[in-house]
């Protein structure tokens, strides 16, 4: 049988997020610097929001190293896609690590270098100022005021 992590994987790759989502218990707390600590349904409609963005864009994610027991995983994928603010590429390296609880995924940890990403995304600007604290502060406003909007504009509970 297929393990939860790279079933999600699977579905990412698919930007299939009702299988991603099915992945997650429902007490999932996922947390990545570009958009800081998501509990539950939030942390769902990230997914959603991310995949339905991609869809018919050129898009790719790449996983590798996928490894799972009862209760952890850990797994490393690469994200192949266009910042839509600047239109410039990015292929962004992450790990990740997972808490495991009744088959289902119950914390999902993604590390990525937000400098790099920053200087990808944004050219000079993130070289200069991606490495700071205000930065991610910021960023994580704009990408958690998106996600707002997201669930509202779909009638989503948070």
């Amino acid at each position: 049988m297929e393990n939860v992590v790279a079933k999600f994987y699977n579905a990412f790759s698919n930007l299939d997020s009702e299988t991603m989502c099915s992945c997650y218990h429902d007490n999932i707390v996922f947390e990545d610097p570009a958009f800081g600590i998501l509990r539950g349904d939030k942390a769902k409609a990230m997914w959603q929001m991310l995949c339905a963005s991609q869809k018919g864009k050129d898009f790719k994610v790449i996983a590798s190293n996928i490894k799972a027991d009862e209760t952890s995983g850990a797994a490393h994928w690469e994200a192949f896609y266009k910042f839509s603010k600047t239109g410039r590429s990015v292929h962004n390296k992450i790990d990740a690590q997972f808490d495991l609880k009744d088959g289902l995924i119950l914390k999902h940890t993604d590390t990525f270098n937000l400098h790099k990403w920053a200087k990808q995304a944004m050219g000079f600007k993130g070289f200069i100022i991606g490495h700071t604290r205000y930065f991610k502060t910021k960023l994580q406003s704009q990408t958690n005021y998106l996600l707002d909007k997201f669930i509202e504009e779909k009638k989503l509970s948070p």
